[in-house]
């Protein structure tokens, strides 16, 4: 069963940057991509970006293209989200998610692509 854990929610004022980090564990092999997705209140879940877990490709939705960067640490298992130049229009509850599929870069934006998933963490923009 992979697991995921998400951690590096926080406070911040508009303009600044925070860390997200995803915690990726359970068997070798179980998923290929791993994606962000965030729900702000009253709101459905929405794509945020996507990376290849082996290939390190990656996705992102035109609302934080050139803000948003994913990474990787394969030591750690872990996958990160470096929110730069945050806007109050991306405060929201931040999860991330594993796919056993592989990654495409015209795919990965639906949640029904998406197999395993972590509890979420908060963001908060002031302005």
């Amino acid at each position: 069963q992979v697991q995921l854990v998400e951690s590096g929610g926080g406070l911040v004022q508009a303009g600044g940057s925070l860390r997200l980090s995803c915690a990726v564990s359970g068997p070798t092999g179980s998923w290929s991509t791993v994606g962000w997705f965030r729900q702000a209140a009253g709101k459905g879940r929405e794509f945020v970006a996507a990376m290849s877990w082996y290939g390190g490709r990656t996705l992102y939705a035109e609302s934080v293209k050139d803000r948003f960067t994913l990474s990787r640490d394969y030591a750690k298992n872990t996958g990160d989200l470096l929110m730069n130049n945050l806007k109050p229009e991306d405060a929201a509850n931040y999860y991330c998610a594993a796919a056993a599929r592989l990654f495409t870069t015209q795919g990965m934006r639906s949640e029904s692509e998406y197999d395993y998933w972590g509890q979420g963490t908060q963001v908060t923009v002031s302005s």
